[in-house]
C-alpha cells in the first residue's frame, strides 16, 4: 500500500500528558508498528514538536531520533506537510493557538477541556466549521479496558432498565511540603485555569453521554479542601481552585448518576476510578482495567443484622468480565480513529461540539455549586 506522510504539529509535548500519552505511546507507537493502515494507504505520522522551551524540545527530539522542533507555532503551521495541529497545552492557551491552526487550514485535535468557557468552545467549533477543517477532542476514558468491557455489557442488554451510576474518582495529591505534589501547581489556581470541576466534569459528560444517556440536569457541590499548597519552587501559595466536586446528574431515560471527584481523598478501592452501574437485571463495577458483574439470578439476599458478624463475602459474589480482546493504549486507539476519520472517512463523534458539551457541564456545575441549586442542561 502507498505510504502517506502526515505532518502533525504537536504543541505541549514537554508536559507529562503530551509527552507520555500522545507523543510516545500514541504517535511514536504508531510509527514503531509500521504506520497505520487506512483504506488503501498506510499513514505515517511525522511529528513537529512545538513548545516554549527549546532546550526541552531538543532533548526530546534527540531522545527519540526526531529532527523537527520549534518554539514558533506559526513556523510549524507554515510547513507544507503539516496537516494536523495537536494541542496539549494548559487550557488557557488553547483558544489563541487553535484559532491560528484553524486559520491556517489545519485539522485540530486537542486535549480537554477545550476551553474555560462555553462561549469560547462554541466559537472554536463554529470557526472550524466555517474553515472546513475537522476537529477532535480527547475522550480517553471511553477507551479504557474497564469501560470497554462495561460497554459490552450495555450493548448486550445485560442491565435491563438502567437505574443508577455511581462514580468515585481521585486520590491524595500531596500538598508539596514534606512530599512533592503529583500534579502541577497551576491545577489549584483558578486564575491559571485550574480546578477539578473544569477538569473532570468534561470527562464525566462524554462518559455519561456515550454510555448511559445525555445529561439533563446537574446539581453540584464544589470544595477547596486544602486551602494552601507548595509550588514547584518550594513557595507556599493560596489554592484558589476547587480540589473536590460532588455531582448529581439526571440522565435521559430517568437514570441518576452520582460522581465524586477529589484530589483530597485516600484510595480504598481497587482502582483510581470506578463506576458502579445498577439496573433491574444486573449490576457491574468498572474501573480502569477491570470490570465485574452480578446478574439478577446470582444476586445474594443479605439481611440487616448488626448483632452478628456478616457471613457474606460480597466481593466474591461478583464475576469477572473477560477481556476477550487485546486492549491497546486508549490514547493511541483514539488517535488511530481520528487519523482514519481524516484520511479514510472513518466514523468519528468526538468533535469540538462534543467538547463544548463538556465545557457546558463544567460551567453549569460550578454555577450550581455557587447558587446552591439544581440546573437544567440545555441541549447543544
Amino acid at each position: 500500500m502507498e505510504r502517506r506522510v502526515v505532518g502533525i504539529a504537536m504543541n505541549g509535548v514537554t508536559g507529562r500528558m503530551g509527552y507520555n500519552q500522545h507523543l510516545v505511546r500514541s504517535i511514536l507507537a504508531i510509527r514503531e508498528q509500521g504506520g497505520l493502515a487506512a483504506g488503501d494507504q498506510v499513514l505515517w505520522p511525522e511529528p513537529v514538536l512545538v513548545g516554549r522551551n527549546e532546550d526541552k524540545l531538543r532533548a526530546i527530539a534527540t531522545r527519540h531520533g526526531l529532527d523537527r522542533y520549534t518554539t514558533s507555532l506559526d513556523e510549524a503551521l507554515a510547513q507544507p506537510d503539516v496537516q494536523i495541529y495537536f494541542d496539549a497545552q494548559t487550557t488557557q492557551l488553547h483558544e489563541k493557538a487553535i484559532t491560528s491552526a484553524i486559520e491556517a487550514g489545519k485539522h485540530v485535535y486537542a486535549e480537554k477541556p477545550l476551553a474555560e468557557r462555553l462561549d469560547v468552545a462554541r466559537e472554536l467549533a463554529a470557526a472550524a466549521d466555517r474553515a472546513g477543517v475537522r476537529t477532535g477532542v480527547v475522550a480517553d476514558k471511553l477507551f479504557l479496558p474497564g469501560l470497554r468491557k462495561l460497554r459490552r455489557l450495555l450493548d448486550g442488554g445485560f442491565f435491563g432498565r438502567l437505574l443508577s451510576v455511581r462514580g468515585e474518582f481521585g486520590y491524595w495529591v500531596f500538598e508539596g511540603d514534606w512530599q512533592s505534589a503529583q500534579r502541577p501547581s497551576w491545577n489549584y489556581r483558578t486564575e491559571d485555569g485550574g480546578g477539578i470541576t473544569l477538569d473532570m466534569f468534561c470527562h464525566w459528560e462524554y462518559v455519561l453521554h456515550n454510555l448511559f444517556g445525555r445529561v439533563r440536569s446537574v446539581q453540584a457541590l464544589c470544595a477547596t479542601h486544602i486551602p494552601e499548597r507548595v509550588d514547584e519552587q518550594g513557595s507556599r501559595y493560596a489554592a484558589t481552585a476547587d480540589d473536590a466536586a460532588y455531582g448529581i446528574f439526571e440522565l435521559d431515560g430517568g437514570a441518576i448518576a452520582q460522581i465524586n471527584s477529589s484530589w483530597a481523598v485516600r484510595v480504598f478501592r481497587d482502582e483510581l476510578v470506578e463506576f458502579q452501574v445498577d439496573g433491574t437485571e444486573g449490576s457491574a463495577v468498572a474501573g480502569l482495567r477491570r470490570c465485574r458483574a452480578q446478574h439478577r439470578s446470582a444476586t445474594p439476599k443479605p439481611v440487616w443484622n448488626p448483632d452478628v458478624a456478616n457471613p457474606l463475602d460480597f466481593r466474591a459474589q461478583w464475576s469477572e468480565v473477560p477481556d476477550n480482546e487485546d486492549f491497546d493504549n486508549g490514547f493511541k486507539a483514539q488517535w488511530e480513529l481520528f487519523l482514519r476519520h481524516l484520511y479514510a472517512d472513518g466514523p468519528w463523534e468526538f468533535d469540538f461540539t462534543s467538547a463544548a458539551r463538556g465545557v457546558q457541564l463544567a460551567e453549569l456545575g460550578l454555577r450550581s455549586a455557587s447558587e446552591g441549586r439544581r440546573l437544567e442542561v440545555p441541549q447543544l
